[in-house]
């Protein structure tokens, strides 16, 4: 499948340049990371939240999880993890699970955790389960300028 074709275009568009880096089947971002030899560090992770009606990215590294506590306290209780239909209702045109860690091509806030931001690169999820693209920091801080950030997410 490679780019999924909402975020290819949304890529274009912005003229965000990067790397694609195909690899073997995974279905973990742990094992992504893994597959591609790269650090769980500097793999982005989405993580889709139900929030005011809405719903929106937590941008979080494949090393960590996410501590819904601490981001409750900051964007308010109304905040849970969104199920698997509304995954993918949001992110038609990705394979199950593929959840690239873009929000606004989607129509979706992010929140982007202070860890993956200092990364001098970030490789985020294409849409599939066998494509990663490769970001420089500068590129990366483009795709998510503006969107509020704080820590919010624990080392594995």
């Amino acid at each position: 499948m490679s780019i999924a074709p909402t975020l290819h275009r949304y890529l274009s568009a912005e003229n965000i340049q990067y790397a694609e880096i195909p690899h073997d089947l995974t279905m973990s971002s742990t094992r992504t990371a893994q597959a591609c030899h790269v650090s769980g560090d500097r793999l982005a992770k989405a993580v889709v939240l139900r929030h005011d009606g809405g719903y929106m990215l937590a941008v979080v590294p494949a090393s960590h999880h996410l501590n819904l506590p601490d981001l409750k306290e900051r964007l308010g209780e109304d905040l849970a993890m969104a199920n698997e239909s509304e995954i993918n209702r949001l992110f038609a045109d990705c394979v199950h699970g593929a959840v690239p860690a873009v929000g606004r091509c989607y129509g979706l806030d992010l929140i982007v955790d202070d860890s993956i931001r200092a990364q001098p690169e970030v490789y985020i999820e294409a849409g599939d389960h066998e494509t990663l693209l490769q970001l420089t920091h500068a590129q990366f801080e483009r795709l998510t300028a503006n969107a509020p950030h704080g820590r919010f997410s624990m080392h594995d």
